[in-house]
């Protein structure tokens, strides 16, 4: 008897660019791959944001997404989860086409991911507890005020928070606070998927390091997988499996940092062996307790964290 020919998912994936991935048929899950974006196509009148980009996350990992002022990670991320309507290309999500979702029948895959915007981008007339029960209204009315309270106090201090932050309100926060509030109510539904805008801009060094402990020890306890846009380099190297660099209005690497500064990409070898790059490489390599995050103090003040990377907003 002949051998069956490998299958589509043995064989290798083509090299001709960074983020493709072989196809699936249409409404196949690919297990491996949460999230696929293929020959994406962005543009604001005639501001080309993205052109043909393509990128493939996998499951399990924390990605880190980088790229200069203006090249677009805040509005790919808006076009996975379906608030930015690209002009061409087509995204994948856990199985589900986001380009031709429509707006009544997409609500089952929302429930699966959560995202926490920069800034944490709290309901400022509800508390914490309140902000974490929105999504839990949304899409399980039924559940009972006290069984939502339960819920909400668990996610506040599955966040880090005290018990006593559910009560509070945006106002009453210190800007770390507010992201772990933020970061709460994305996990409120117990998403597959969680996507985190620049969540440790504006924090002090031991904050900013508390969050990104935080966040790898929610990823291996919860199973998530990660899309983490970022500027800061300590948490690329602390966290991230793979980054992926955005140039050029398209990905133009993807892959580990050692095989990232492998590459000669003029944007790419100055921002990891610029000064900055190379001082999160140090601060990598020296030995630091390992504990484990701990709590975030309910009067803390937020500072800017050193070293970020040359462009500090993605606007």
């Amino acid at each position: 008897m002949s051998e069956a020919p490998p299958s589509p998912a043995s064989a290798p994936a083509p090299e001709s660019d960074p983020g493709r991935e072989p196809k699936l048929a249409d409404g196949q899950e690919d297990v491996r791959h949460p999230i696929v974006v293929e020959g994406l196509c962005n543009a604001f009148g005639d501001h080309v944001i993205h052109e043909d980009l393509s990128l493939t996350v996998n499951k399990g990992e924390i990605i880190g997404v980088v790229g200069g002022s203006g090249t677009g990670k805040s509005v790919l991320m808006r076009s996975i989860i379906g608030l930015q309507v690209p002009q061409a290309g087509k995204i994948t999500v856990l199985g589900r086409d986001i380009t031709a979702a429509q707006d009544d029948d997409d609500i089952d895959i929302r429930s699966r991911w959560g995202v926490l915007f920069q800034g944490g981008a709290l309901f400022s007339t509800l508390t914490v507890a309140e902000n974490i029960e929105v999504p839990l209204k949304e899409f399980y009315p039924e559940i009972a005020p006290a069984l939502l309270d339960e819920i909400a106090r668990f996610k506040v201090m599955l966040s880090g928070l005290p018990e006593n932050a559910a009560a509070k309100y945006p106002s009453e926060l210190s800007g770390g606070m507010k992201k772990r509030a933020g970061l709460a109510r994305s996990l409120a539904l117990d998403p597959e998927l969680l996507f985190l805008d620049e969540p440790t801009a504006g924090l002090d060094p031991i904050g900013a390091d508390a969050f990104d402990r935080l966040i790898l020890e929610l990823k291996e306890t919860l199973g998530l997988t990660v899309f983490l846009i970022t500027h800061d380099l300590d948490t690329l190297h602390a966290i991230c499996d793979r980054v992926a660099v955005l140039a050029d209005r398209k990905v133009i690497a993807v892959g580990t940092i050692p095989e990232l500064l492998a590459s000669d990409h003029p944007w790419i070898q100055e921002y990891f062996n610029g000064p900055r790059g190379r001082a999160a490489l140090e601060a990598k390599d020296t030995p630091h307790h390992d504990a484990a995050a701990p709590a975030i103090e309910d009067d803390a003040d937020d500072d800017e964290r050193a070293p970020m990377a040359p462009d500090e907003q993605d606007r």
